[in-house]
Order: structure tokens, then C-alpha cells, then sequence
């Protein structure tokens, strides 16, 4: 039997930061077990279940297949799903063979890092923006430089940031929607970023996993401009599947035989039974379902961008697309964490704080997820105006 070694511990690469609002889920849920009146804001995933086709398929996989390993690139027929996806919705010519079936937009994330970058190499990304990406990429030893970003860029990157650098960087990581603002790069933006990004021989990865949560703003696909960019998508949001963890990757074809080794030996394959299913997702009538839900969070968006100014809070970016309201509550405090937890402690209303997405300045923001029912948000406004008025007097 080995004996304990003096001085073993956690390695250097692990010493990345916690994602705070999992803190917050788990107050969140012990609020609901010992008072039952929880109202959550704070998790960022839809309220409903995946479109019924979906489940339809999941079950008769369940009944009638082995569910052994799958390719690990993903099984041929939702990589052609997938590929018919593009064509149908953004009119792009995309084959099976440009698709890799990932677990969940996470694993695609980890997948296209390992790929594309080096320890040391320089990746800029935007602030505020999704942890994953900064706690991910310094796991892995590369460089983040930071893109402050605010309301004089509706909280989107720039090619004259990039510009502005001092040093080249290796990659580039846009969303949009971005997680926590909403906001929406507009096709000609995305497209002047992927032109500088092959201009300088760097990778852009585009988060698009927000993609059919939009609310009059157009979005684009980065592969309309760049077949060298790495996109990430996901049926977690829009199909309403976060725990299917099941998401894909627009490949360049140059990544191809490292991104096959590198999920060969990390997790084989994607859920099989997920992918069976998603098959489904895009069946006539599961967009019909997902297109329902967006209806339902334009509903929810309003609610918020209505009642919140009405309480004093009305510096709040622009919700162009997923389900989030990115709010500046500067003027009640300085510790968006502290600010959070009291709020759910004093009312059973869940936020997300900002600290999470922003590493300067997220202590004096929150972000609230609108995914869930109506009548809930309502609720929310009422007692935070009720609780409100004693943290101005603080």
C-alpha cells in the first residue's frame, strides 16, 4: 500500500476560479427546500423541456437500441441534421464532414483550445463575458488578454480593439448572443472580425450557441466569411436541452485529425442516446416548439426591461438575444456577490453576480436569466421593489 506523500496537492493549471453562481444554485436550492418560495434568476438555462419529437426519439432509443459507443466524430445522421441546419437557416453550403458532435458546447470549447493553441499563446477575449472561456483557456497555460468592453460597443469586441494591441495574439473568442449581456454582433461586425482574424493569422472561435434566441437583430454564422473560424454551437438553449449535453462544432478542415484525436482519447463519443435523439431537434415541429419558447422570452425580456427602470435600475445592456438582463447596480453596491446573496436570503430571488463575467468590474453588476415562467418575473419585481428601497438607505 502507498503511503501518503508529504506535500502532494491540487496542480498549478487547477488554480482557476470557481464559477460563482454554482455557489448561488446551491443556496438557491436550499432557499427552496426550507421556505419554498424560490424565484430563480440566477441559472442560465430554459424552464421547459426538450420539443416533444426529441423525447419521442429518446425514448424509443432507449427501447430499441444497444446505445454502445457511437464515431466519435458523432453518428452520420445528425451530423447531416446538423449540416441541413445551416442550409436551411442561414443559406450556408455546410457538409456532414465539417461537424463534430461534441458533449455539450463545454467539451466543444476544450476541444478547440487544445486544438488551436499552445501554452503561452495569447487569446483575447471579451469582457464581460462566459467564465468557461477564461478559466478554460488558463487551465490550458495560454495568455488571456482582456477586451473591456461596455456600452459605447453595446458590450461587443472591436476590430479597433484588436488594432490597439500591442502584441499579436493567437486567437481570438466572440458570442454573440453573448452570455451575460444578450447583446448581438451584427453580421458586418462578426464578418470584419473573422477578416482580421485571418489578416493576422490568428483563430477566431464564435460562440454561437445563443443562435434562434435573437429578437429582431440579425445574426450570421462566422463561416459565411471565414472557413478557418471554429464555431461552437449547442442544443442546450435554443432546443431547451442543457442536460442532454449535446452541442457541435464547425471544424476547419486543418483541426480535424487533432480534434479526432483528442476526443477519441477524452471522452470516446458523445452521449449516444443525446444523439439519437437530436436527430429530432430538427424535425418541423421542434423548431415550431424552440420558436415558441423564443416568443415566450421576448414576453419575459419586455417584463424586465419594463419593471427594472421602474425600480431605479435602468443601466442595463441591450438584450438583443438569449435570455439574460445584464444590469449595472453600482449605485446599491460595490460587492455584487455579498449584494446577491443577500437579496436571495432576504426575498427567495435568485441572481447571477457579476463577478462571474467580469473580472474588473462585475462587483457592480448582476445578470438575470428571463427563461422561466412569466408570472415569476412579475413576482420578482414586485419583491425586489419591496426590498429595495432599505439597500439605497444602507
Amino acid at each position: 500500500m502507498l503511503e501518503r506523500v508529504a506535500g502532494l496537492g491540487p496542480a498549478s493549471r487547477s488554480a482557476i476560479a470557481p464559477f460563482h453562481v454554482m455557489d448561488v444554485l446551491a443556496a438557491a436550492a436550499e432557499r427552496q427546500r426550507t421556505h419554498g418560495d424560490l424565484i430563480s434568476l440566477g441559472a442560465g438555462q430554459p424552464s421547459s423541456p426538450a420539443p416533444a419529437p426529441v423525447r419521442a426519439a429518446a425514448a424509443a432509443a432507449l427501447d430499441s437500441s444497444v446505445l454502445g459507443y457511437t464515431e466519435q466524430f458523432g453518428i452520420p445522421a445528425l451530423r447531416a441534421a446538423i449540416a441541413g441546419h445551416y442550409r436551411r437557416r442561414y443559406d450556408l453550403d455546410v457538409s456532414a464532414e465539417d461537424v463534430v458532435v461534441t458533449t455539450g458546447s463545454s467539451g466543444g470549447f476544450l476541444l478547440a483550445f487544445l486544438a488551436a493553441f499552445d501554452p503561452g499563446d495569447r487569446v483575447a477575449i471579451g469582457r464581460p463575458g462566459y467564465p468557461a472561456y477564461r478559466n478554460i483557456l488558463g487551465a490550458l497555460g495560454c495568455e488571456i488578454v482582456d477586451l473591456p468592453c461596455g456600452p459605447d460597443t453595446r458590450f461587443q469586441p472591436t476590430v479597433e480593439m484588436l488594432d490597439s494591441l500591442p502584441e499579436p495574439v493567437r486567437g481570438v473568442v466572440v458570442a454573440s448572443p453573448a452570455n451575460p449581456t444578450g447583446t448581438v454582433l451584427a453580421p458586418a461586425e462578426l464578418a470584419a472580425l473573422a477578416r482580421w482574424c485571418a489578416a493576422h493569422d490568428a483563430w477566431l472561435i464564435s460562440d454561437e450557441i445563443y443562435h434562434g434566441i435573437t429578437f429582431g437583430q440579425p445574426v450570421d454564422c462566422a463561416w459565411r466569411t471565414s472557413r478557418d473560424a471554429i464555431v461552437i454551437n449547442s442544443f442546450s438553449k435554443y432546443w431547451c436541452m442543457t442536460g442532454w449535453r449535446l452541442g457541435w462544432m464547425l471544424l476547419p478542415a486543418r483541426l480535424r485529425t487533432a480534434v479526432g484525436a483528442l476526443t477519441g482519447n477524452f471522452t470516446i463519443c458523445p452521449p449516444a442516446v443525446a444523439q439519437l435523439a437530436g436527430v429530432a431537434a430538427f424535425e418541423p415541429a421542434s423548431y415550431a416548439e424552440a420558436d415558441g419558447q423564443v416568443e415566450r422570452y421576448r414576453v419575459n425580456r419586455d417584463v424586465l426591461l419594463h419593471g427594472l427602470p421602474k425600480l431605479g435600475i435602468d443601466r442595463l445592456a441591450p438584450a438583443d438575444g438569449g435570455f439574460y438582463v445584464y444590469a449595472d447596480v453600482s449605485h446599491l453596491t460595490d460587492d455584487s456577490m455579498a449584494f446577491s446573496r443577500r437579496l436571495l436570503a432576504e426575498t427567495g430571488v435568485a441572481v447571477a453576480p457579476g463577478i462571474d463575467f467580469d473580472v474588473v468590474h462585475g462587483n457592480r453588476f448582476i445578470r438575470m436569466c428571463y427563461a422561466g415562467a412569466t408570472d415569476d418575473l412579475h413576482a420578482a419585481l414586485a419583491r425586489l421593489g419591496d426590498w429595495l428601497p432599505a439597500q439605497r438607505g444602507a
